[in-house]
């Protein structure tokens, strides 16, 4: 029997390739985008006093009254923008179901989407799923460690058009670690003033940011708030990425499709996870020394290579550190990541993996991704092996 598929080009993903030649080789894996250590322990026994409590039965499907309230105190406190509890916040199983979720509630048949290169591989296959066109804009690769990608906001205003109906933004951004500044912020103002265009902004990494002044989430402007759906998730800020908790904040009439698709997508998300996460998020410390917990790992890894041949770039969010090889070899970035792994024992990811066509010379600048969401004793480790590449 013969199936048309609605996603001819997605195959077996960089990642996981990536992840099982690591176990094959039993390589150190600093490829992989989550933590290799647990939550807090008080985390943990929230979950079980949930559990305990007999919160274990299909809960309200938006998310829980709880939580909902503690993600809207926390974005008013951190970006002054007031969102209802009740009709504008969404918990979502993930960032990733939020992000389908938006696209396939905003996204009609034949709308132009513009995503930014190199992108997350999520965003793409659910712009076609949706029937959408994605329309991809590749950042400006850096010429120096000091710098970081940027995007060209007149290549991204090229690039609209009537039919355009979406721009997805992700920043701190992956793979990069970039971030948004306050021109960047204007610019994208700027941009949309005036057009129906709605924005989608993948914030997931809005807790582990090293730049001065912060995190600038599209929700600190009026007239960007009114217009996106601000994606974040309790994977990155609590260590629990397996537990696949993010939530949605977006004006009600956007709000209000978006659930009508989470619906029909998972209808809701496991009850002890929210009610836990709400108790635990109350504390404001649980996610605002996250940057200093993270910040001891960028430098600790930036200190460790500082000697070898691999020259570490700029970092200034998410827990992804970005060096080049160039001193090294002149493969390609997923031939160099395969022999690295096989040779010496590290695994990291090709940047050219989330470029449109990982093999053009276009999206190799000899670059590589390290996660550096480990801990110290296998950093240390990794360190010692690069060093001696």
């Amino acid at each position: 029997m013969h199936l048309d598929s609605k996603l001819p080009d997605v195959g077996t993903t960089i990642f996981t390739v990536m992840s099982k030649m690591a176990a094959d080789h039993q390589a150190i894996n600093l490829g992989q985008g989550f933590p290799d250590f647990n939550t807090e322990p008080r985390l943990l026994e929230l979950v079980q006093d949930a559990m305990n409590s007999g919160y274990n039965q299909y809960p309200y499907m938006p998310g829980v009254e709880p939580l909902r309230s503690v993600i809207a105190d926390k974005v008013q406190t951190l970006y002054q923008h007031s969102y209802n509890k009740d009709s504008e916040i969404t918990v979502t199983s993930g960032a990733t179901e939020a992000l389908m979720a938006s696209i396939l509630a905003s996204v009609h048949n034949g709308d132009e989407v513009i995503v930014i290169d190199p992108c997350y591989d999520s965003y793409v296959p659910a712009i076609r799923l949706a029937g959408g066109i994605p329309v991809r804009v590749s950042m400006v690769a850096p010429k120096h460690t000091s710098e970081t990608f940027h995007v060209n906001w007149h290549d991204v205003k090229a690039a609209i058009t009537p039919h355009t109906r979406l721009i997805i933004l992700n920043f701190p951004h992956n793979p990069t670690g970039a971030t948004l500044t306050l021109d960047d912020l204007d610019q994208i103002e700027s941009l949309v003033d005036g057009t129906d265009i709605l924005l989608v902004s993948d914030e997931v990494y809005e807790h582990i940011v090293f730049a001065p002044g912060g995190h600038l989430s599209l929700a600190s402007r009026p007239k960007l708030a009114d217009r996106t759906f601000v994606i974040s998730s309790f994977g990155k800020t609590t260590h629990t990425t397996g537990w696949k908790v993010g939530y949605c904040c977006a004006p009600r009439a956007l709000t209000q499709e978006l659930r009508k698709v989470h619906q029909f997508l998972v209808f809701t998300v496991p009850s002890p996870f929210q009610y836990a996460l709400a108790t635990y998020t109350r504390d404001s410390s649980t996610y605002l020394n996250l940057s200093q917990f993270y910040r001891a790992k960028r430098d600790r890894l930036a200190a460790g290579l500082a000697n070898s041949r691999f020259n570490t770039y700029s970092c200034p969010g998410t827990f992804f550190m970005l060096a080049d090889y160039s001193e090294i070899s002149d493969m390609s970035e997923a031939d160099f990541s395969i022999w690295l792994t096989q040779e010496h024992g590290v695994t990291v990811i090709p940047v050219s993996a989330f470029y449109a066509d990982p093999g053009a010379q276009t999206s190799n600048h000899q670059l590589i991704r390290f996660c550096f969401a480990k801990t110290d004793e296998m950093l240390d480790s990794a360190i010692a092996l690069l060093s001696k590449v």
